[in-house]
């Protein structure tokens, strides 16, 4: 039996119950996999990217995903917000959610996304270029503290004097 192989690409149409299945298996509850659907019917998945496992000639899976959506400050978009990320429970701790992130990461360069933050574990989210968001005067709606992180994709694209940032109105769905 071949090795699968894993491919990283964007959502397409009929991803969207195999992205549901994964944040659903991936949380203890199908809460974020209810946001990505909130995100998605929105219009609010700037960025949104599958990791496709293929086991052989026309058997592929959606076993991981990473979605970016627009975070704001006082009302103006500053940059994306990385969230959420998920791999299926069975594939976890092979590299595919780091894949996601490097990829969501790469997306936001070439599309001129100069800002990202992430509410996370600042030991995992920092081998990226994370930092805490504090360092820009950002904070967030949510009080993570130090889980709070930015990464500049471009010098200088933090707003001056950071400021709250609040990420798109559907992850008030998430409680």
């Amino acid at each position: 039996m071949p090795t699968p192989t894993i491919t990283i690409r964007k959502e397409q149409p009929p991803d969207a119950a195999g992205i549901y299945r994964v944040h659903a298996a991936a949380f203890p509850s199908p809460a974020e996999a209810r946001l990505v659907n909130l995100l998605r019917d929105g219009g609010k998945l700037d960025i949104s990217l599958v990791a496709v496992q293929t086991e052989a000639p026309g058997h592929n899976e959606v076993v991981g995903h990473v979605a970016l959506s627009p975070v704001t400050i006082a009302g103006r978009v500053v940059g994306l917000g990385l969230a959420p990320v998920a791999v299926l429970p069975r594939v976890q701790r092979g590299g595919i959610g780091g894949k996601l992130i490097e990829a969501g990461l790469h997306a936001c360069r070439v599309a001129g996304i100069g800002l990202v933050v992430v509410l996370g574990d600042p030991n995992y989210y920092g081998r990226f270029g994370f930092l805490a968001a504090r360092t820009w005067g950002l904070r967030d709606e949510y009080q993570g503290g130090d889980a709070f992180q930015a990464i500049e994709l471009m010098p200088g694209a933090a707003p001056p004097g950071g400021g709250l940032v609040q990420y798109a109105p559907q992850f008030a769905s998430l409680g």
